[in-house]
């Protein structure tokens, strides 16, 4: 078929473009076809340079541009034996990109051709789809072929040969068929604020770019945007969906990929790191209406930088985010601190205990009409939606404990393995997890060891880098300094609110500003926002040899509490791997290359101050790692061991087993057990069916 005048026009056009800027691309195509390679990618800007109104009109009309790009392709002039029959182009690297919930009308989007970015929230398995279908005439055996389109199945309405109506025979063999795959892309979250819900498109994908990716990828998607009408059962409505038909996907594996840093942000960031209170400055930028806490939110700002991830010649991979917990009494501000936290990390994702399940954290199948039909389909949850950012999870203590354990592969091993409704899955989670929850009786109680307070599992707790109490302690001097910060605090609010509402304010605005320059935090948020991305993107810390022997003198001394042979275990190599991850978050703090001998002190001095409030048993005065990683300490566990002995040797002497007086009597002289100490362990023992009661008040092991 002729070409018109101007469509050979403009396939010259592109067959002069390909000629300045793409030679060797087509060359290695022609190799590779249609085997390897069944695309040719073109930049935007490389059609901008070469010829600007060829590049904005194939924006506009993609449909009708894309063809006489291909046809341009086929045309190319190559070695005779090569054909490039069915070869794509496809339009990357758009200049701009439309936010999902900024699609318009009145913007003339609809038809154009568009890039969108955010996550994968569903992604079908690849299915084939039939472009044109070979019908074969049962009554005279004439083909009839017949293209399809986006819309229902077509089907011949008479036979080409004898004119009759069928019946008709497809033809697999002779019709063409095509890799499709549907997505579902929803806006990242750190472009969203405050409580907006995240809103999706779908786009549909075909041949070589389909299998790319998975749930939980950010992508940046290139498509033309088109629309649907939606039915209600058989009947059609009003109401349109949008949907894209996917030209080119790109898997972005930036951090933090729509943060804009622009030259003078990099000039005030690096002024910043060289400011010798630089720590003390970032303490005062972390919820600043909270007062004190400096060392908490001094381990807040180390997980915002976090450690080094390093990647090892054999394949394995060493974390390099940090997780933490805080406990602590009910009104000390933790849930404040973590919604702090989450609006400066550039990626973060906000959930509490109560209302989260093990699916809604990790990945969920579900079974929906996405796709065509009725299919399972993963959804990514929480901690994968929070990769490479930070997972905030309040209550961490109300939720159930089976949907807590759907948590440990996501914290150690950083990915999150789904195997449910016949999909075997692995999704990537490489977040930071910082929780926040209460002791088990609501309070904690200063006589009992606080390991035992802690209503977590141990497998958890030990996964956690850092563990904080923060508690809530009667003391003159610091609740009137407290006093005196909420008040002033709230006076600052009261002055800044009544100032915005009401037009004749007695208050100026140099007298609001003055008191609320007092309660700001001292870097502003979005820079220490741009801070944390930079630092991320361009400092990769390295240990010198003072700060490796500071941690390892730290490491081996506190061991050494543990080498007698009835000494507990004072800390294990976990912190070890955590103590490198802090030293490197530190060096980034001020954006330097080399972690040095005061980041390994200070961070030293961060993890005793955890130990010394969670690790030490309190009978003993010793560390004992079997705290937090058993939520039991040494000796308890020998008094457990001992009070089971001696109930074994006394059912020897007692017919019907240990009476319940005697066994406390004789374990108060000979193991030192007062008698609240004997009656708590006895029921432990009870509930753990080591022993029982063959009639009341009396024992036998069992």
């Amino acid at each position: 078929m002729a070409q018109a005048p101007q469509n050979r026009e403009l396939t010259e056009r592109f067959i002069q473009f390909y000629r300045n800027y793409y030679r060797e691309e087509i060359g290695k195509l022609a190799q590779q076809y249609p085997k390897e390679k069944r695309s040719l990618y073109i930049d935007y800007d490389d059609l901008y340079t070469f010829d600007a109104e060829l590049a904005d009109d194939y924006i506009t009309k993609p449909g009708q541009y894309q063809e006489y790009a291909e046809e341009a392709l086929r045309l190319f002039d190559l070695p005779a034996d090569v054909k490039l029959g069915q070869a794509h182009v496809r339009m990357q690297n758009l200049p701009e990109t439309v936010d999902i919930r900024n699609i318009r009308v009145n913007d003339d989007h609809i038809g154009t051709l568009i890039a969108v970015q955010g996550i994968v929230r569903k992604a079908t398995d690849v299915r084939p789809k039939i472009t044109e279908a070979a019908f074969e005439c049962q009554r005279c055996g004439t083909m009839s072929y017949i293209p399809q389109g986006d819309g229902g199945f077509q089907e011949p309405h008479e036979c080409q040969g004898c004119e009759r109506q069928g019946p008709f025979h497809i033809d697999f063999d002779q019709s063409n068929f095509v890799d499709s795959q549907k997505l579902r892309v929803q806006e990242s979250p750190e472009g969203l604020r405050g409580g907006e819900t995240p809103q999706s498109i779908d786009i549909n994908l075909f041949d070589d770019i389909t299998g790319k990716v998975t749930a939980g990828d950010h992508v940046t998607a290139v498509g033309i945007l088109h629309i649907e009408q939606q039915s209600s059962g058989n009947e059609k409505t009003p109401i349109f969906d949008y949907y894209m038909e996917g030209i080119s996907l790109a898997i972005e594996d930036e951090e933090f990929e729509d943060m804009d840093i622009t030259d003078e942000d990099v000039a005030e960031i690096i002024e910043l790191s060289n400011s010798p209170n630089i720590y003390e400055r970032m303490i005062d930028s972390v919820a600043p209406a909270i007062y004190g806490y400096d060392q908490e939110k001094l381990a807040m700002i180390l997980q915002l930088f976090s450690g080094v991830t390093k990647h090892l010649p054999d394949g394995s991979r060493i974390r390099g985010d940090l997780h933490m917990l805080l406990i602590g009494d009910p009104g000390t501000g933790k849930s404040q601190m973590l919604q702090y936290i989450r609006n400066i990390a550039p990626r973060s994702v906000y959930t509490s205990g109560k209302g989260s399940s093990s699916a809604g954290l990790t990945a969920a199948a579900v079974r929906d009409d996405f796709g065509d039909g009725q299919q399972w389909t993963l959804e990514a949850g929480a901690l994968v939606l929070a990769d490479k950012g930070i997972a905030a999870v309040d209550e961490l203590d109300k939720m159930r404990p089976e949907d807590r354990s759907a948590m440990h592969e996501g914290l150690e091993q950083q990915q999150i393995s789904v195997s449910k409704a016949g999909i075997n899955a692995t999704l990537k989670s490489r977040c930071s997890l910082l929780g926040a929850a209460n002791p088990k009786y609501g309070r904690f109680d200063q006589y009992e060891p606080i390991g035992e307070q802690i209503d977590l599992e141990p497998a958890l707790i030990s996964r956690f880098d850092l563990i904080f109490t923060v508690t809530d302690n009667p003391d003159p001097d610091s609740d009137s300094e407290l006093a005196d910060h909420i008040l002033k605090t709230n006076y600052a609010g009261e002055l800044n609110t009544q100032r915005t509402h009401v037009a004749n304010s007695e208050f100026t605005e140099a007298q609001v500003n003055a008191v609320t320059d007092e309660v700001a935090p001292d870097i502003d948020a979005e820079l220490l926002r741009k801070y944390i991305a930079y630092s991320k993107r361009t400092c990769y810390p390295t240990m010198t040899d003072e700060a490796k022997k500071v941690i390892r003198d730290f490491y081996v001394d506190f061991r050494a509490r543990g080498a007698d042979e009835d000494a507990p275990v004072p800390v294990t190599a976990r912190k070890l791997e955590a103590l490198v991850r802090l030293s490197e978050a530190s060096a980034r703090v001020r954006l330097s290359d080399k972690v040095t001998q005061e980041d390994a002190e200070r961070v030293t001095n961060i993890v005793e101050s955890c130990l010394r409030d969670i690790g030490m048993d309190p009978e003993t005065g010793e560390f004992d790692a079997d705290i937090v990683e058993t939520g039991r300490s040494k000796t308890q566990r020998d008094r457990i061991k001992n009070l089971l002995e001696l109930i074994r040797t006394m059912q020897e002497e007692y017919e019907e087993g240990a009476p319940h007086d005697e066994v406390v009597e004789r374990a108060n002289a000979e193991l030192n057990m007062d008698e609240k100490t004997v009656n708590d362990q006895l029921e432990k023992l009870k509930m753990k069916g080591d022993i029982y009661e063959p009639r009341g008040d009396v024992y036998r092991a069992t």
